[in-house]
């Protein structure tokens, strides 16, 4: 990886010195040109908190969904994935085209 672009920034703990492969560079450069970010900082704002809700995240929210479809399972209110990506496609297919 190509390390060679590399961010300064000075927060309250001193300058931080981010090293980012040219790639993730070159993508958020273009994100914020599409005008997605304001600015490289705003993006890599946005990820880091994003990263650290996911990584936070106990998934306890997800609870009620696993008790439901185990319901589910248990009432025999199944189909098989052959049967369900069946259902998918045909939905998918009718959504309308851009």
């Amino acid at each position: 990886m190509d390390f060679a672009h590399e961010r300064r920034y000075i927060g309250i703990m001193g300058v931080m010195n981010i090293s980012l492969p040219i790639e993730q560079q070159q993508w958020l450069e273009a994100e914020v040109a599409a005008g997605r970010f304001s600015s490289i900082d705003e993006a890599l704002t946005v990820a880091v908190a994003d990263l650290k809700a996911l990584m936070e995240d106990d998934l306890a929210w997800t609870k009620p969904y696993v008790d439901q479809a185990r319901a589910s399972v248990a009432r025999g209110d199944v189909i098989s994935g052959e049967e369900f990506f069946k259902h998918l496609n045909a939905k998918v297919g009718s959504l309308p085209s851009e």
